[in-house]
């Protein structure tokens, strides 16, 4: 005979990263990031900010709070609201359902209100009139007016598959108009590391650019080793 799981699992502890770990992510952007971790890291191009971003201006960085909701079901998402840290970013693992909402402005607000910096899912959600007031960053897969159910079963903190990546708490997310980035939290010291060297590039490139730069001095020397071959 097999038992009914729990309605709701929750970790017992939450792992989270340092305040200068977290500070070293504010402002940077996604880009920076996936680079910063040889091009690792991005989730699915389908989980976007919210309307495109024309009605609020999403960005976010901070530690990952997560909820393991599966299809049409909020119940995991809603019990995380007790465990929001401000800064942190709620990942609602919806299972890629399209079918209902993963949340609606009335529950991304309680995440507002507990300070949580922006709140990811791979659904949609609805009630789009009312997020935008609340301000709370968010990225999701679309809008739909339709309601999920609330009864589990779902946990809260333990790792999920998300936009073809995996988030556990305590990881850091850092997310823009591009999209959304998952910095494994055994990888921060190392994207951080990497990050500064990944900015100064950057930089460099981008004044190259605004100076006139045509064709970078890599594309001239590759042009004439002898791994290009001109043929008539």
């Amino acid at each position: 005979m097999i038992e009914a799981p729990p309605t709701l699992t929750v970790k017992a502890t939450f792992r989270r990263p340092t305040k200068s770990q977290i500070a070293a992510f504010q402002g940077v952007p996604t880009g920076y990031v996936v680079d910063a971790l040889f091009g690792a890291g991005a989730l699915s191009s389908g989980i976007q900010p919210i309307g495109g971003g024309r009605d609020l201006r999403c960005v976010a960085s901070g530690p990952a709070l997560t909820a393991d909701c599966g299809a049409a079901d909020v119940l995991a998402t809603f019990a995380a609201l007790k465990f929001v840290q401000s800064g942190d970013v709620v990942i609602s693992a919806f299972a890629g359902h399209s079918g209902c909402a993963a949340a609606g402005d009335r529950l991304i607000g309680m995440m507002k209100n507990n300070g949580a910096a922006g709140f990811v899912t791979d659904g949609p959600v609805r009630d789009y009139q009312g997020i935008i007031p609340v301000g709370l960053p968010v990225w999701c897969t679309g809008l739909t007016p339709a309601s999920p159910h609330m009864t589990g079963p779902g946990s809260v903190g333990f790792p999920v598959q998300i936009g073809g990546q995996e988030v556990e708490t305590g990881d850091m997310i850092v997310a823009d108009q591009d999209g959304v980035v998952v910095v494994p939290f055994e990888r921060l010291d190392e994207a951080i590391h990497n990050l500064t060297r990944i900015t100064e590039m950057e930089k460099s490139l981008d004044a190259g650019v605004a100076a006139g730069l045509k064709v970078p001095d890599w594309v001239e020397e590759y042009l004439a080793s002898d791994k290009t071959v001109q043929i008539d």
